[in-house]
C-alpha cells in the first residue's frame, strides 16, 4: 500500500479527484486529497507547498501528485518533507531562473486560447467562459461530470504564475511526468522534452485531454498504481 498526495490545478481543488480516489483506494492505496489556498492572492507557491505537508501528516513515503499549476509546487514539497516519488500530472516544470509566466510568454508550454476565456477579479483569474472550460478542460469527459465540474471552477490567484524560480538544481527525487496526448491546456510535445532534460524523469502517456482524473480515473489510478 501506497500513500498518495493529490494536488490540484488552477481553479480546481480537492474535490476533482472524487472520481479517481475510490479507485486508488480499491487497489489498496490510501489517499490524501489537498485543498491550496489557491485563491488568497496574498499567497505564494510556498504557502501552498506549506499546506500540502501539513495534510501529508505522518504520512510516511508519499507519492505526490501534481496536476497541472501544481507541478510548480512538486519541488518545493521535496524539500521540506521526505517524497518517495512526485507525479508531474500534465503538469508545469520549474525552470530556475524564470516563472511559469516567462515559460509561456516563450511559447511552446501553453495553448493562450485558455486565455480567453477567463477574467481578472479581486487578484485572481477566474473562468468566465464555461463552454470554452469545457471545451479546454474537460473535452472527453461526460457531459454531465463537464458541466459539475466547471460549475465548481474557483478563482486562482494570478501573483504565484509570475515567482521566479530560485536558480539552481530542483531537488533530486524520483519523477515520473503523466503526458495526455489531447491535452489542450498544456503541450503535450513540451512535456514530453522537459521532463527527461529537468527531472531526469519517465515519461507515461495517457490518451484523451487535461483533466483524467475525470475523464478516465480508472486508467490513471492503474498508472499510478504502477508507481506504487
Amino acid at each position: 500500500m501506497s500513500t498518495f498526495v493529490l494536488v490540484h490545478g488552477a481553479w480546481h481543488g480537492a474535490w476533482c479527484w472524487e472520481r479517481l480516489t475510490p479507485e486508488l483506494e480499491r487497489r489498496g492505496h490510501r489517499v490524501v486529497a489537498v485543498d491550496l489556498p489557491s485563491d488568497d492572492p496574498a499567497a505564494t507557491f510556498d504557502d501552498y507547498a506549506e499546506a500540502v505537508v501539513a495534510a501529508m501528516g505522518a504520512a510516511t513515503d508519499p507519492i505526490v501528485v501534481g496536476h497541472s499549476l501544481s507541478g510548480n509546487v512538486l519541488p518545493l514539497v521535496a524539500r521540506r518533507a521526505p517524497v518517495r516519488h512526485a507525479v508531474y500530472l500534465c503538469a508545469m516544470i520549474p525552470d530556475p531562473g524564470r516563472s511559469q509566466s516567462d515559460q509561456e510568454r516563450a511559447g511552446g508550454m501553453t495553448d493562450p486560447a485558455y486565455l480567453k476565456g477567463l477574467r481578472r477579479t479581486d487578484g485572481c483569474t477566474v473562468w468566465a467562459d464555461a463552454d470554452l472550460a469545457r471545451e479546454l478542460l474537460y473535452q472527453d469527459c461526460a457531459a454531465d461530470v463537464a458541466a459539475a465540474a466547471v460549475a465548481r471552477l474557483r478563482p486562482q490567484a494570478y501573483g504565484p504564475p509570475t515567482e521566479v524560480w530560485p536558480s539552481g538544481p530542483l531537488p533530486a527525487v524520483p519523477a515520473t511526468a503523466i503526458v495526455c496526448a489531447e491535452d489542450r491546456i498544456l503541450h503535450p510535445d513540451w512535456s514530453r522534452r522537459v521532463a527527461p532534460e529537468r527531472l531526469t524523469a519517465a515519461v507515461l502517456e495517457l490518451p484523451g485531454g487535461h483533466s483524467p482524473f475525470l475523464s478516465r480515473p480508472a486508467e490513471l489510478a492503474e498508472a499510478l498504481h504502477g508507481l506504487g
